[in-house]
């Protein structure tokens, strides 16, 4: 009977036994994931020149292989978690007492005493929660991780699963991230308060708690010479070294924003969000760091002087009390403490005192105190706090500026020596936008893009996103349409009054030209190198409205287009890259360039996911492309576009303004390269008197393209066969006489240069055949031959 008792209890405690191992391990995961290692990687996008540029992840992380990793910082980190790792089966039992012991001192679970493989385990497989429950799993897993896999193997999991806080994931993007560096370059004392950080991220940041981070490594040195991991003379030298904290600074990460973002979205919905973000994709963009930054430093500089000539708007806001004061030096303090000021750099800076006697300007970036020289704010004199453009009026800034304003300065020197001021100038915010776009005519490859001014206040992209109308920077692609329909660069045609009775569903419409007067009889060349509207209008009304619409179709223009006449004028809205797209076709002898902004996206192991060759296609006959360059040639050299004569070399080109001064453009290029410049207010309100695509884009695009062509040497735009010269009289259109006076070259498709001489006794009106009057043209005003104000459209 005793032994039938004893049979059932031990059968009983084994069922027991039995029934509490299979609740617990009943739905455990398989370890086959673990020898498979696919955590969540980084996407790295990369420059032309495999350059980092962005990156985007859920967890930051850089996996490395263990023999990688310093052999003081393996020790650093079994110091501080798991002292018996290597001789351990996965559980440390004399843990677990000490964790039991400190729980039942403190009433409740306070520490767990798990070893690194039950953290591998948790990690991995398992929640955070602090049960019972979870606590045998977890041992159980371990238990099962130390039989099928090498303790070094489990370590190298552990080193590169485990969180470091400030969203780095693993010891590669935690030495990246606090130190600048390779995890290979870490030092001992560097190495003791990494392994710190796993325990309690936001507790020992280093950032966040400086004190505490400092006691946990020189609790976690202290334990690295109780192991023996490190000698006496090795820890001192490691307690006492001089810790740095820097992030790692890749000079092209983030360098083009606006780039990165139109790629990402790409990425996005062609491979999905878990891919983009987990997966470790390698994208290889076409972007030019060197360009980007050209790219960066046009729009900035152009939006200031645009902003500049519209006069100074006064201080951001006034500090009305000390505490108000203080508040603001201590938050400027605290940034410049991790982001120290830089020069080139726009920072916001308290008044301090304005110099009656010379005028300077005297103000405090945090604690740290300016000078702003009166030469350096001469343009502020033009005061203008309303929202009119043209609202400004003359006024005296030391009767304006009062200590504890708050203004922009942009940083232009910083002193050696500590205890001297900075020396700044006064800025501000502009309150309108601007665009750019460069893209490589022969290839299609987006080179640079920026699509806003600040890309950390609005993500919108204004080079590929917004719908502006391009005013006279559609004009080429009328004048591109009428060289197909019997129009040559000499033909004549009257720039005089017009006015349509319907055209527009409106009783009258009477177009104008942008200085409201009439050249009278005036060559193709002359008036697409003036912009004149009348004479566009004129040519539209005679080619036809849909053919002028189907070749935008060709040159790449997706935007609805108006089907009537005010087509000539830029009034459909469309983007930049498309305009800036249409004019790479010109200077690609009719062979439009697809946008390409991926060369070559790639998978973590190497394999090509997509790849993208420039793709040509052929639209537009390379004799009409070649003698278009050659009118856009001519807006540069005496045309709207005259200021891009400072590149010193051809180019071509095409200024663009709207009739209410709401939006100003400039597309144009060189040989190889296409760019285009958009400059206006995302509201719509108008620029201002006098702001037209010249005066406020065309300098964009010409900063730009200064820095593309330094070094490069000057090459003159190719010419196709099939292409003809003829000496003409500009006057006439006609071949020039022995009496014609300035006669000059003109271009030509075979067979169309004009055959009838022109005399001395010639009207300028010459034949009928290259003649186009309306007949109710009022009387024309003429002005002289090839005058042209500089900032027309």
């Amino acid at each position: 009977m005793r032994a039938i008792r004893l049979i059932v209890l031990v059968s009983a405690g084994f069922l027991a036994g039995f029934l509490v191992f299979y609740y617990f391990t009943r739905d455990l995961p398989s370890l086959t994931t673990l020898r498979d290692y696919n955590p969540n990687l980084v996407t790295t996008v990369y420059s032309d020149d495999n350059r980092i540029i962005g990156e985007f992840y859920v967890e930051r992380r850089v996996v490395v292989p263990l023999n990688s990793v310093p052999r003081d910082l393996i020790h650093a980190f079994l110091a501080a978690e798991d002292a018996r790792f290597f001789k351990h089966e996965g559980i440390s039992y004399m843990g677990i007492l000490r964790a039991l012991y400190k729980n039942l001192m403190a009433g409740k679970i306070v520490q767990g005493g798990s070893t690194i493989t039950q953290q591998v385990a948790k990690s991995f497989f398992l929640s955070s929660e602090r049960t019972l429950s979870r606590k045998m799993r977890e041992a159980i897993l371990a238990y099962r991780m130390e039989q099928s896999l090498s303790k070094e193997e489990i370590l190298n999991l552990y080193l590169n699963q485990i969180y470091f806080g400030n969203g780095a994931y693993g010891v590669q993007s935690a030495s990246e991230n606090y130190f600048g560096k390779d995890v290979s370059r870490l030092t001992t004392a560097e190495g003791a308060l990494l392994a710190g950080l796993p325990k309690a991220p936001s507790k020992y940041s280093p950032y966040a708690h400086p004190e505490l981070a400092r006691k946990r490594q020189e609790f976690i040195l202290s334990r690295m010479l109780e192991e023996g991991f490190i000698t006496k003379d090795e820890y001192v030298l490691a307690l006492n070294a001089e810790i740095k904290f820097k992030h790692k600074k890749t000079d092209a990460l983030w360098v083009g924003p606006y780039f990165t973002e139109h790629v990402r979205r790409h990425l996005e919905e062609k491979y999905g969000a878990d891919a983009l973000y987990k997966s470790g994709l390698k994208v290889y963009t076409t972007l030019n760091v060197e360009m980007q930054k050209a790219a960066n430093d046009a729009l900035r500089q152009g939006l200031t002087e645009y902003d500049r000539r519209r006069g100074f708007r006064g201080p951001v806001l006034s500090l009305k009390t000390k505490e108000e004061l203080e508040q603001f030096i201590a938050d400027a303090d605290r940034r410049f403490a991790s982001e120290p000021i830089e020069q080139g750099h726009a920072y916001r800076a308290v008044v301090g005192s304005v110099d009656r006697r010379d005028g300077s300007l005297t103000v405090m970036l945090g604690k740290k105190n300016g000078v702003v020289e009166a030469t350096q704010m001469e343009w502020a004199r033009l005061y203008n706090p309303t929202k009119d453009p043209d609202g400004g009026r003359p006024a005296d800034l030391r009767k304006i500026l009062r200590p504890g304003d708050v203004v922009d300065v942009d940083v232009i020197s910083i002193p050696k020596r500590e205890d001297a001021p900075l020396i700044l100038s006064l800025t501000q915010e502009s309150e309108a936008e601007a665009s750019f776009v460069a893209m490589e005519t022969f290839t299609g490859y987006v080179k640079a893009m920026t699509g806003g001014s600040d890309f950390s206040k609005t993500q919108f992209n204004r080079a590929t996103q917004a719908l502006r109308q391009p005013g006279s920077a559609f004009k080429p692609i009328i004048y591109a349409s009428a060289l197909d329909k019997n129009y040559t660069p000499a033909t004549i045609v009257v720039d005089s009054p017009l006015v349509f009775e319907e055209e527009l569903k409106e009783d009258k419409w009477k177009p104008r030209n942008y200085d409201e007067q009439f050249n009278g009889p005036i060559t193709v060349r002359d008036a697409l190198a003036k912009s004149r509207n009348i004479v566009t209008i004129k040519i539209l009304k005679d080619i036809g409205v849909e053919h002028a619409i189907g070749y935008a179709r060709l040159l790449g223009i997706k935007e609805p287009l108006a089907p009537d006449l005010s087509l000539a004028l830029g009034s459909s809205a469309t983007t930049l890259l498309e305009m800036t797209g249409a004019f790479a076709t010109f200077a690609n002898l009719g062979q439009r360039p697809e946008p390409i902004f991926i060369r070559m996206v790639t998978d973590r192991e190497g394999n090509v996911l997509e790849e993208a060759a420039p793709a040509l296609t052929p639209v537009l006959s390379p004799q009409t492309s070649y003698i278009m360059t050659s009118l856009l040639q001519g807006v540069v050299e005496r045309g709207t576009g005259m200021r891009a004569r400072a590149l010193g070399r051809p180019a071509a080109g095409k200024t663009g303004t709207t009739n209410n001064l709401n939006d100003a453009w400039f597309i144009g290029y060189v040989p190889g390269m296409a760019a285009g410049a958009w400059l206006g207010y995302d509201s719509e309100a108008r620029l201002g008197q006098g702001e037209t695509g010249a005066r406020a884009a065309l300098p964009i695009w010409l900063k730009f393209m200064k820095e593309y062509v330094e070094g490069k040497p000057v090459r003159g735009f190719e010419m196709p066969d099939g292409i003809e010269f003829a000496k003409i009289d500009p006057d006439t259109g006609l071949l020039a006489g022995p009496t014609t006076e300035d006669p000059v070259f003109e271009v030509f498709k075979p067979g169309t240069a004009p055959t009838q001489v022109s005399t001395s006794t010639e009207t300028k009106t010459g034949s009928n055949e290259f003649l186009l009057i309306d007949s109710d043209s009022a009387p024309v005003r003429p002005k002289k031959k090839n005058q042209v104000e500089e900032d027309i459209d």
